[in-house]
């Protein structure tokens, strides 16, 4: 199959309807637009966000400045406290250890390692990040830190559309 073989299946798609082209074609006289006024007129109508004269709504907002990206990632964090609380010393603590302890929702769900709380115990910490507190008090307690690779960026989208 080559580019110029490609059509739309048939009676798909049909052609757009041509008015104003006199009574003998059908849709002549006014061509679908009534009679007189402003929805007669070429170029007639109003913008999609004029309310009849008053203030429209988007201008009667308070101003917002910046912007704030639809694809930011958020990371749910997993304090130290956490850690400490769940699981026992010379524990490797994984994705999957971490869905199953109910500190996260998914194996999908991204999430940062954040200094709250103490660790007092030596722990095998795998995480896609780590604060800089965090690191230091795994590594102080005897415990190691290793990065893993964020979870892919269109499987973050996905989870957050499903659980928001």
């Amino acid at each position: 199959m080559k580019l110029h073989d490609l059509a739309p299946d048939p009676g798909s798609s049909r052609p757009r309807k041509r008015v104003g082209l006199g009574n003998a074609g059908k849709g002549g006289t006014y061509g679908g637009r009534g009679r007189k006024g402003q929805w007669a007129r070429e170029g007639g109508g109003k913008k999609a966000y004029f309310e009849g004269g008053q203030l429209p709504f988007v201008r009667r907002l308070p101003f917002r400045r910046g912007f704030k990206s639809p694809f930011r990632v958020r990371y749910t964090p997993v304090n130290l406290a956490d850690l400490e609380q769940r699981f026992p010393a010379g524990t490797e603590v994984t994705v999957e250890a971490l869905v199953a302890g109910g500190i996260l929702s998914g194996r999908r769900e991204p999430y940062k390692v954040l200094g709250e709380g103490k660790l007092g115990k030596p722990l095998k910490v795998q995480a896609p990040r780590f604060g800089q507190e965090a690191r230091k008090a795994i590594e102080a307690a005897g415990g190691e830190c290793v990065a893993t690779p964020a979870p892919d960026r269109r499987a973050i989208l996905r989870h957050r559309r499903r659980r928001h």
